[in-house]
């Protein structure tokens, strides 16, 4: 065979030369990608916090491998999630033969005094908690009976009517601008642009999700990430989660209990799409620096969403009520997006909430449009198709009904009380419990100075005279979110608070299971965290077992 020529010689050469520029390029690409993520991941996260994240990885993963290949270990944890959903099925689920239970249609449809007999009989049967007596942190937000009647009434009149046919229903749609436009009046932007949602958490997923295609399509961002306080609302994690969004969680200051603006500011990075602030928060009640917040997002041209769902109707009348408040609407520079449910201090029924942007530009990025869909043009506004115009009009009714100066005398009413917990907590119980922050409205949290005297077992033990208080954690603490039911029983609740406390001193366990399942309360207390996840799992089903 002839050797080759040298060309051909050549020909390979610089071919075989071209590939391995080609494979190095690519190498080298895919590895500076991974250090730039790496960098801004540490530059967000700091290295303590990446290690801890790391060694949490690594134990769930030892823990998954033990109970793979331990028996004994297995068993032990199949017990005690066993346990869990026994108490929880036992909290939830009537149990007994004498329990009517409807699992079927009934082959006749039934008269109406058969149904509200009936409803009676599982009222009576189930019980429930009695939330007309002022004990129940926040979950009940009560207007008075007479705004009740007011809410049915607009329920009756409207029950059959479907937002998503705004022309067999224009009243419906009316009235649902105008509740937009009256929140976007109170929170300073009456030239903003608005939607009402199902509730908080559904504002909260719409805003994230507007600001992930905002970035996308305004500046190319494909791998999103936002940066949330440690007390920001669970709902951020829920639509990070959904949309396939990084989130960086930022710690808060212990003493003020506002997110650490320094790591903030290190945390944002050219895949950043927005930053979050509360006002106030959920698990302590304290509010973010909005202005400080505003202008880092500012800088950086990114979003910037105020999460103002339990401040509500309390944050835009603290300052007309004569409250000390920090700016936190839309006149902060910078603010993007507010989200402000309606169902709580607005007295609205559940769920009804709004989410608000700057300017209707924004909004449209919340939208979704189907041009092509075989069954015609489909646009939607938020998640829902057909939504219930009853709770539409239901909202309405009760801003009319309440209206400016109703706000503001409740606002007087509830930051009132609420301040008057705070004051006493911390002149009464000197040395023993503390004041997380300086909560600004309507909620106050509280923790023990005394490491022995665990803040959640007195929250068990209050618990046993009829309190509804939430757990929170990090630190270990209790909340009490002040309504218009709990004013009158202020000094029931100090009173309930001082016997606890005793108590819990006298005989000290050191625990406390009041934290664990948000909308449960106690239930899973002792079991490892490793675990907790299917604990919840099991929560969620029991919820669908008749």
């Amino acid at each position: 065979m002839a050797s080759k020529s040298l060309k051909q010689r050549l020909e390979e050469v610089t071919t075989g030369s071209v590939l391995d520029h080609i494979k190095t390029v690519v190498f080298v690409y895919v590895v500076l990608t991974r250090l730039v993520k790496v960098e801004r991941h540490l530059r967000a996260r700091g290295i303590a916090t990446t290690f801890l994240e790391f060694w949490t990885w690594l134990n769930k993963n030892l823990l998954l491998f033990a109970l793979r290949c331990l028996p004994a270990q297995r068993k032990k944890a199949e017990a005690d999630i066993a346990k869990a959903k026994l108490t929880i099925e036992s909290k939830l689920v009537p149990q007994g033969e004498a329990v009517t239970r409807h699992t079927s249609l009934p082959a006749k449809g039934h008269y109406p005094e058969w149904i509200l007999n009936e409803m009676g009989k599982m009222d009576n049967e189930i019980g429930h908690a009695e939330w007309k007596h002022g004990k129940i942190s926040g979950a009940v937000y009560h207007g008075g009976d007479d705004l009740t009647k007011v809410i049915v009434a607009a329920f009756e009149r409207y029950c059959v009517s479907n937002p998503l046919h705004p022309d067999v229903f224009p009243a419906v749609r009316k009235m649902e601008a105008e509740i937009v436009a009256m929140c976007l009046r109170m929170y300073n932007n009456p030239t903003g642009a608005g939607v009402t949602t199902s509730g908080g958490t559904e504002s909260i997923i719409m805003s994230v999700k507007t600001h992930r295609d905002w970035a996308r399509a305004t500046k190319g961002i494909t791998e999103p990430e936002m940066i949330v306080p440690d007390t920001a609302h669970a709902a951020f994690d829920k639509a990070a989660a959904y949309f396939n969004i990084k989130v960086h969680t930022m710690p808060v200051d212990r003493a003020t209990r506002k997110v650490d603006l320094n790591r903030v500011s290190w945390a944002i990075n050219p895949n950043t799409i927005m930053l979050v602030g509360s006002a106030i928060n959920f698990p302590d009640g304290c509010q973010d620096d909005i202005v400080a917040l505003g202008k880092l997002a500012q800088k950086h041209h990114i979003g910037m969403h105020v999460d103002c769902c339990l401040g509500s109707f309390i944050m835009p009348f603290l300052e007309p009520a004569g409250f000390p408040v920090e700016p936190f609407d839309f006149r902060v520079d910078g603010v993007t997006a507010i989200s402000c449910d309606t169902h709580k201090y607005g007295f609205a029924p559940k769920g009804s909430s709004v989410i608000m942007y700057r300017n209707a530009e924004l909004r449209q990025y919340q939208y979704y449009v189907n041009p092509s869909w075989t069954g015609g043009l489909y646009a939607s506004p938020s998640i829902a198709g057909s939504r219930p115009g009853s709770i539409i009009a239901g909202t309405w009714a009760a801003m009319q009904y309440v209206g400016y100066d109703g706000y503001l005398k409740s606002c007087r009413e509830i930051v009132g009380a609420a301040k008057t917990i705070a004051a006493r907590i911390k002149s009464e119980f000197g040395g023993k419990l503390y004041v997380l922050g300086n909560p600004p409205a309507s909620v106050v949290a509280f923790s023990s100075y005394n490491p022995r005297c665990s803040i959640h077992e007195v929250g068990d033990i209050i618990s046993h005279k009829g309190w509804h208080l939430n757990g929170i954690v990090r630190p270990d603490a209790i909340h009490i979110a002040v309504t218009r039911l709990t004013v009158p029983v202020v000094d029931t609740f100090i009173a309930d608070l001082h016997d606890a406390v005793k108590e819990a001193e006298l005989n000290p366990s050191g625990k406390g299971t009041m934290v664990q399942l948000y909308g449960l309360g106690k239930v899973a207390g002792a079991l490892a965290p490793s675990i907790s996840s299917q604990i919840a799992t099991a929560f969620i089903d029991t919820l669908y077992k008749a």
